[in-house]
Protein backbone atom coordinates (compact mmCIF):
# COMPACT_ATOMS: atom_id res chain seq x y z
CA UNK A 1 0.00 0.00 0.00
CA UNK A 2 3.36 2.38 0.23
CA UNK A 3 2.36 3.26 -3.45
CA UNK A 4 -1.12 3.90 -3.22
CA UNK A 5 0.07 6.47 -0.33
CA UNK A 6 2.96 7.94 -2.85
CA UNK A 7 0.14 8.34 -4.90
CA UNK A 8 -2.21 10.37 -3.17
CA UNK A 9 0.70 12.89 -1.88
CA UNK A 10 -0.24 14.06 -5.39
CA UNK A 11 -3.53 15.16 -4.49
CA UNK A 12 -5.43 17.51 -1.52
CA UNK A 13 -7.93 14.98 -0.19
CA UNK A 14 -10.91 16.77 -2.47
CA UNK A 15 -14.42 14.75 -2.97
CA UNK A 16 -13.72 15.60 -6.35
CA UNK A 17 -10.26 13.95 -6.97
CA UNK A 18 -11.91 10.85 -6.53
CA UNK A 19 -12.47 9.37 -9.96
CA UNK A 20 -8.81 10.73 -10.89
CA UNK A 21 -6.86 8.85 -7.94
CA UNK A 22 -8.98 5.44 -8.80
CA UNK A 23 -7.87 5.89 -12.14
CA UNK A 24 -4.10 6.74 -11.48
CA UNK A 25 -3.98 3.33 -8.50
CA UNK A 26 -5.61 1.28 -11.28
CA UNK A 27 -2.92 2.60 -13.88
CA UNK A 28 -0.04 1.85 -11.06
CA UNK A 29 -1.52 -1.80 -9.50
CA UNK A 30 -3.48 -3.27 -12.39
CA UNK A 31 -6.67 -3.25 -10.38
CA UNK A 32 -8.70 -1.61 -6.97
CA UNK A 33 -7.64 -3.79 -3.88
CA UNK A 34 -10.12 -3.35 -0.91
CA UNK A 35 -7.33 -1.44 1.08
CA UNK A 36 -7.01 0.64 -1.22
CA UNK A 37 -10.54 1.96 -1.59
CA UNK A 38 -10.59 2.10 2.22
CA UNK A 39 -7.37 4.23 2.51
CA UNK A 40 -9.03 6.76 -0.91
CA UNK A 41 -12.15 7.15 0.98
CA UNK A 42 -10.25 8.04 4.49
CA UNK A 43 -8.51 10.23 2.30
CA UNK A 44 -11.39 12.15 0.58
CA UNK A 45 -13.66 12.08 3.56
CA UNK A 46 -16.38 9.79 2.00
CA UNK A 47 -17.74 6.83 2.96
CA UNK A 48 -16.17 3.57 2.19
CA UNK A 49 -19.60 2.32 0.88
CA UNK A 50 -19.21 5.70 -1.59
CA UNK A 51 -15.56 4.79 -2.89
CA UNK A 52 -17.04 0.86 -3.76
CA UNK A 53 -19.70 2.26 -4.98
CA UNK A 54 -18.10 4.51 -7.73
CA UNK A 55 -15.34 2.20 -8.79
CA UNK A 56 -18.08 -0.36 -9.11
CA UNK A 57 -20.33 1.46 -11.22
CA UNK A 58 -17.90 2.19 -13.68
CA UNK A 59 -16.60 -0.23 -15.85
CA UNK A 60 -13.28 0.89 -16.60
CA UNK A 61 -12.43 -0.12 -12.71
CA UNK A 62 -11.70 -3.67 -11.89
CA UNK A 63 -11.39 -4.83 -7.79
CA UNK A 64 -9.55 -7.98 -8.84
CA UNK A 65 -6.26 -8.62 -10.37
CA UNK A 66 -6.33 -9.24 -14.64
CA UNK A 67 -4.13 -11.81 -15.70
CA UNK A 68 -1.41 -10.96 -17.61
CA UNK A 69 -3.29 -11.54 -21.19
CA UNK A 70 -6.04 -9.93 -21.79
CA UNK A 71 -8.23 -12.32 -24.09
CA UNK A 72 -11.43 -9.99 -25.73
CA UNK A 73 -14.18 -12.07 -27.40
CA UNK A 74 -15.65 -10.11 -29.95
CA UNK A 75 -19.85 -10.08 -29.32
CA UNK A 76 -20.55 -8.08 -32.22
CA UNK A 77 -23.47 -8.64 -34.49
CA UNK A 78 -20.87 -10.44 -37.18
CA UNK A 79 -18.99 -12.11 -34.84
CA UNK A 80 -21.91 -13.15 -32.68
CA UNK A 81 -23.91 -14.57 -36.02
CA UNK A 82 -21.04 -16.39 -37.02
CA UNK A 83 -20.57 -18.27 -33.57
CA UNK A 84 -18.95 -16.29 -30.96
CA UNK A 85 -20.92 -18.02 -28.00
CA UNK A 86 -19.37 -21.35 -29.04
CA UNK A 87 -16.03 -19.25 -29.64
CA UNK A 88 -16.29 -17.89 -26.26
CA UNK A 89 -17.77 -21.38 -24.53
CA UNK A 90 -14.40 -22.99 -25.90
CA UNK A 91 -12.49 -20.49 -24.67
CA UNK A 92 -13.59 -20.89 -21.07
CA UNK A 93 -13.64 -24.55 -21.19
CA UNK A 94 -10.03 -24.71 -22.37
CA UNK A 95 -8.91 -21.69 -19.68
CA UNK A 96 -11.31 -23.62 -17.10
CA UNK A 97 -12.90 -19.77 -16.22
CA UNK A 98 -15.94 -17.75 -17.01
CA UNK A 99 -15.89 -14.65 -19.08
CA UNK A 100 -14.93 -11.86 -16.48
CA UNK A 101 -12.97 -14.38 -14.72
CA UNK A 102 -9.34 -14.40 -14.59
CA UNK A 103 -7.09 -17.69 -14.18
CA UNK A 104 -5.50 -18.84 -10.69
CA UNK A 105 -2.32 -18.32 -11.74
CA UNK A 106 -2.85 -14.64 -12.99
CA UNK A 107 -1.63 -15.84 -16.55
CA UNK A 108 -5.28 -15.26 -18.91
CA UNK A 109 -8.32 -12.52 -17.92
CA UNK A 110 -10.98 -13.86 -20.43
CA UNK A 111 -13.89 -10.62 -21.29
CA UNK A 112 -16.06 -10.38 -24.20
CA UNK A 113 -16.62 -6.68 -25.46
CA UNK A 114 -19.28 -5.22 -27.97
CA UNK A 115 -17.17 -5.30 -30.94
CA UNK A 116 -13.29 -4.80 -31.81
CA UNK A 117 -13.66 -3.56 -35.57
CA UNK A 118 -12.89 -7.06 -37.37
CA UNK A 119 -16.05 -7.84 -38.83
CA UNK A 120 -14.92 -9.39 -41.91
CA UNK A 121 -12.45 -11.60 -39.56
CA UNK A 122 -15.81 -12.82 -37.88
CA UNK A 123 -16.07 -14.36 -35.06
CA UNK A 124 -12.89 -12.89 -33.83
CA UNK A 125 -10.74 -12.48 -30.45
CA UNK A 126 -8.04 -9.75 -28.84
CA UNK A 127 -5.38 -11.03 -26.51
CA UNK A 128 -3.77 -8.00 -25.36
CA UNK A 129 -4.92 -5.15 -26.83
CA UNK A 130 -3.31 -6.41 -30.19
CA UNK A 131 -3.15 -9.72 -31.57
CA UNK A 132 -6.43 -10.42 -33.22
CA UNK A 133 -7.63 -13.99 -33.91
CA UNK A 134 -10.16 -13.74 -37.04
CA UNK A 135 -11.85 -16.62 -38.73
CA UNK A 136 -12.16 -18.82 -35.10
CA UNK A 137 -13.70 -22.38 -34.72
CA UNK A 138 -13.89 -24.17 -31.55
CA UNK A 139 -10.54 -26.40 -33.02
CA UNK A 140 -8.61 -23.34 -33.78
CA UNK A 141 -9.32 -21.60 -30.91
CA UNK A 142 -7.50 -24.74 -28.91
CA UNK A 143 -4.44 -24.41 -31.17
CA UNK A 144 -4.05 -20.17 -30.22
CA UNK A 145 -4.01 -21.60 -26.49
CA UNK A 146 -2.32 -24.75 -26.64
CA UNK A 147 0.44 -23.33 -29.19
CA UNK A 148 0.74 -19.39 -27.23
CA UNK A 149 0.07 -20.66 -23.53
CA UNK A 150 2.73 -18.13 -21.91
CA UNK A 151 3.94 -16.69 -25.13
CA UNK A 152 1.23 -14.35 -25.63
CA UNK A 153 2.71 -12.35 -22.36
CA UNK A 154 3.04 -8.77 -22.60
CA UNK A 155 6.48 -8.55 -22.11
CA UNK A 156 6.88 -4.89 -22.06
Amino acid sequence: MERVRDILTGYTGKRHELVPILQEIQTELGYLPEEALVMIATFTGIPESEAFAIATFYSQFRLTPTGRNRVMVCRGTACHVKGAPQILEEIENYLNIKEGETTPDLEFTLESVACIGCCALAPCIMVNNKDVHGRLTPKRVRGIFSDSKGKEQDTS
